[in-house]
């Protein structure tokens, strides 16, 4: 290249790298666009957050043989699966997911991610129990055959919980792929990744819920390729679409429910069960289809016997199913106003459950989509189940576990508190509303947990409202996400799920709490809701990123919502706007008369020291000689001169008549002073009580910080003369400190508590402002109601809960 023009290019491109160079003030710009934090539209994935013209993605068939063995405690099974390869690329080879290698000791992602808070002195009988427990369990899968279509073995490595399949040939676009592959575990024996069993001491009899119990196709997407982090436990699923065909060999006294539709009830249920089923279809209310006495006996005798329950499900990215002879299984139809279609709303808990799960778990099905259905999608499967069991709270399509249960007494009857009744409407509520996100609206829960978890926990509340007028707001209540945001102990909601800090917190109440302010506040319902559905329409069935979630709210509403997105997703921020001053104003008429007069009682209403008062009885000097005196001492400096009167007329003679008019307005002019002492911005809602008893309510956007992200005055015109101001009056913003939000200076009321010394407080070990009705929140309060004071036993049962819950549930 030519010296002068080596020159030119150098010249060029150190210029464009100085323009494109960001400034500490642009770093900082809260209203800058979401530009290098979204990646580039393309063909696939377009700027207004729809799905391109050349969007793809894979699919993954599965035909599935698998084996429950009660006595033995183990899945067996056999799949044939048929992979589709939709993208424009070739393969080599594919991967797949082997989360049961997750409970496998010997892996070394296991032993590398045991870790405690460093503060931890001590853990409750259980977790180390099941700490010890894994260290010796033989988990994991055993993978015994992998075999494409002809019979010809396959070649597999296994890294973690990730098994490569090497393929016989380049699988080029347009392909399919078909093999077969053998494997059995043995099935964990208490609640931990998302799936379990338990045994109830009482009648020898185990319940079963069984997830991940499949070697499964790892996501191959447009915007990562193969999806190969592994399953740590927290992060939770990236699938594929497909269609299952899953046939399941239990005991013959087992009852089995399942994602999909069962195809021979003939062989499996009785003729008095198939019968109520349809009858079922058309109740008003749940009917049982196997009653609690049927159940009772059915659990009594263990038959040695199998039988084998085949299903099928169109394009689902998941398959779990749950099996007991101690089922109790009630039904009703769920007729969807959308499109006339029936959706089966179904039950299945073992006795433990009553009188709780019959009273509410179907009808909270049916209410689930219903609501769902009105705010994102049509409900497209035939069945939606809640099983009752040992895990804490999980969805899969169709089909979810949920806890909860009544309190038993040593007579052996049961009750149930409020407070119960609540928990369990809200858990079921929260994972049949899974089956809508992220089942249906498929986004990567492996790496943004909050695309599932906190638009989920966002329309849960939404239902909760329309289930009853008193439901506690729980967790979309801005109240109830302060602590956590101006905790030190966080980060952004936009952090990958292996690596959040208080995941309930991060990933279910701050994401949900946001959307409402949104929806409420912000956008208001219309809007919001219609950019909401938009979004849910354009990405079932497919697999959405954050950005396809930020550009569709904006698209669809016409909003320009990247501050929010900013502040709220991408940085720990937190809202604390302080009221800082009202300055009172009226026009400078000019005329002296007026303005002379309004001097002299602004310099009289100063004088208040006693300088101005305590020499009023000596003599004075003007007394004695009265020939000293002269015009300045028969006038004060405010008397109105010939000389103001002229210079008055001539202004007067040179204003319109619309300006002279303003001048002689008598409006109060207030000037109201805020500082972003939080950093978050955003809009500014005051409540402006005047003299005369009367309110007005203010809203001003968050663009009115655009100018200067630290403090901004606002300028206030009106007829009446105020009285007070109040900043956020509704609890709208998540305002962390209300002290500073009055004008005058209000002090807020609360409470000082005094204690026992008696151990742990239990709010000290609620350390994560969890505000969703718990199992042993529930427990506390049941034991408040009754007047109990065993606050050690209750703290112990907290800690060995917290333990496990905060980190995993409700999924």
């Amino acid at each position: 290249m030519p010296i002068k023009s080596f020159i030119l290019f150098l010249s060029t491109a150190l210029l464009i790298n100085i323009s494109n160079a960001q400034t500490p003030e642009q770093l900082n710009d809260k209203f800058r666009q979401l530009d290098e934090y979204l990646p580039t539209a393309n063909a696939y994935r377009t700027a207004s957050g729809a799905p391109g013209h050349e969007y793809w993605q894979q699919q993954a068939d599965y035909k599935i043989d698998v084996t429950l063995d009660e006595n033995a405690k183990t899945i067996t099974g056999t799949a044939d699966v048929t992979y589709h390869n939709n993208s424009p690329d070739e393969l080599k080879y594919i991967w797949m997911q082997l989360d049961q290698d997750k409970f496998n000791s010997k892996t070394s992602m296991e032993l590398g991610a045991e870790t405690v808070s460093k503060s931890t002195k001590g853990m409750s009988f259980k977790r180390f129990s099941q700490y010890k427990d894994a260290r010796e369990f033989d988990g994991g899968f055993k993978i015994t055959s992998l075999k494409d279509e002809i019979g010809n073995d396959l070649k597999m490595t296994i890294v973690g919980t990730m098994m490569r399949v090497d393929l016989p040939a380049v699988m080029a676009p347009g392909d399919t792929f078909s093999f077969s592959i053998d494997w059995w575990y043995n099935i964990l024996d208490y609640d931990v990744g998302r799936q379990g069993m338990e045994y109830f001491e009482r009648d020898d009899n185990y319940l079963f819920q069984i997830a991940q119990w499949y070697p499964r196709l790892t996501v191959y997407s447009d915007y990562e390729g193969w999806h190969n982090k592994e399953f740590q436990g927290k992060g939770e699923f990236t699938l594929e679409f497909g269609n299952y065909d899953v046939s399941i060999t239990v005991p013959s006294d087992h009852v089995v429910a399942s994602t999909g539709t069962l195809q021979n009830a003939a062989d499996v249920l009785t003729m008095t069960q198939r019968d109520r089923l349809i009858e079922a279809r058309t109740a008003s209310a749940p009917m049982f289809i196997i009653t609690p006495n049927e159940a009772l006996e059915n659990e009594k005798e263990k038959a040695t016997d199998t039988k084998t329950w085949h299903f099928t499900a169109e394009n689902v990215r998941d398959f779990a199913f749950a099996s007991s002879r101690k089922f109790i299984w009630d039904a009703m139809g769920h007729r969807m106003k959308e499109n006339g279609e029936t959706v089966m709303a179904m039950s299945f808990y073992p006795m433990a459950g009553i009188p709780t799960w019959p009273k509410v778990s179907t009808h909270a099905v049916a209410h689930t989509l219903n609501v769902y259905n009105k705010y994102s999608l049509t409900y497209p499967y035939p069945t939606a189940i809640s099983v009752n069991g040992p895990v804490s709270g999980m969805e899969y399509p169709m089909i979810s576990f949920n806890p909860t249960r009544p309190t038993v007494h040593p007579d052996g009857s049961r009750t149930y508190g409020r407070l119960s009744k609540l928990a369990l409407i809200m858990v079921i509520i929260h994972e049949v509303g899974h089956n809508y996100f992220p089942m249906i609206v498929n986004s990567d829960e492996r790496q943004w947990t909050w695309m599932d978890e906190g638009l989920n926990s966002f329309l849960q509340n939404v239902a909760q409202q329309e289930w009853s007028e008193t439901y506690p707001l729980q967790r979309i209540d801005p109240r109830n996400i302060v602590n956590y945001m101006t905790s030190t102990n966080q980060r952004p909601i936009m952090t990958n799920a292996e690596q959040t800090i208080q995941n309930g917190n991060n990933a279910y109440a701050k994401p949900s709490t946001a959307l409402n302010i949104l929806r409420e506040s912000i956008m208001g319902p219309e809007l919001f809701d219609f950019a909401f559905r938009e979004f849910a329409q354009r990405w079932k069935f497919k697999r959405p990123t954050p950005a396809d979630f930020f550009r569709t709210m904006e698209d669809a509403s016409g909003i320009d919502l990247d501050w929010f997105w900013r502040g709220w997703f991408y940085t720990t921020d937190h809202v604390d706007i302080s009221l800082d001053n009202v300055r009172h104003f009226t026009i400078d008429t000019k005329n002296p008369e007026i303005e002379e007069a309004f001097k002299r009682r602004q310099e009289q209403a100063k004088r208040k020291h006693p300088s101005y008062f305590s020499n009023d009885h000596l003599p004075k000097r003007v007394d004695e000689f009265p020939d000293i005196l002269d015009f300045y001492n028969e006038n004060d400096e405010f008397t109105v001169t010939n000389k103001m009167r002229d210079e008055y007329n001539k202004l007067i003679a040179g204003l319109e008549d619309w300006q002279i008019q303003l001048l002689n307005d008598d409006s109060n002019i207030y000037m109201l002073d805020f500082t972003n002492k939080g950093g978050l911005v955003m809009p500014i809602y005051l409540e402006i009580e005047y003299v005369d008893g009367s309110r007005e309510e203010m809203r001003f956007p968050a663009e009115i910080w655009k100018l200067n992200y630290d403090q901004v005055t606002k300028m206030i015109v009106t007829e009446k003369a105020i009285k007070s101001v109040e900043l956020d009056p509704k609890y709208e913003t998540a305002d962390a400190d209300r002290n500073n939000n009055h004008f005058p200076s209000r002090m807020e009321q609360s409470r000082f508590e005094l204690v026992k010394s008696r151990g742990l407080n239990r709010r000290d070990m609620m350390n994560e402002n969890l505000t969703e009705i718990t199992p042993l929140q529930q427990l506390i309060n049941e034991r408040r109601e009754k007047d109990e004071t065993d606050a050690d036993a209750a703290a112990r049962r907290l800690i060995e809960w917290a333990d496990l819950y905060t980190e995993k549930g409700p999924h």
